[in-house]
């Protein structure tokens, strides 16, 4: 799985201004760093309807701007079924927001 969906990454480049284009890379980038944190403090916390809210937000993040892996990251986070506590989580989901986040510089024009 590739760490943004090309499919996706060529829309986005294709049909979007290159003002539009960073301005969508820049907010991914700030809201990916922000929910990071809230996930991070919910899970420190024992917070489980912050943890699942801030790792629904990622998922829905990266989505939005192709990022499969990192969506599939949050997503795992979020499902009862596959829980880890968020010291395993974390260092997994931020490498993926890493490698999202510059693949998605790639993309700036």
């Amino acid at each position: 799985m590739d760490t943004i969906n090309t499919e996706v990454a060529r829309q986005l480049a294709e049909e979007l201004p290159p003002s539009v284009l960073r301005s969508i890379i820049t907010t991914f980038e700030a809201d990916i760093g922000r929910l990071a944190q809230e996930l991070l403090a919910a899970g420190r916390a024992g917070n489980a309807e912050g943890y699942h809210r801030a790792a629904h937000s990622i998922a829905g993040a990266a989505s939005a701007v192709g990022a499969s892996r990192l969506e599939r990251e949050a997503r795992m986070a979020m499902n009862p079924a596959h829980h880890e506590p968020p010291h395993v989580v974390m260092p997994r989901l931020m490498l993926e927001a890493k490698a999202a986040i510059e693949a998605l510089r790639l993309l700036r024009p």
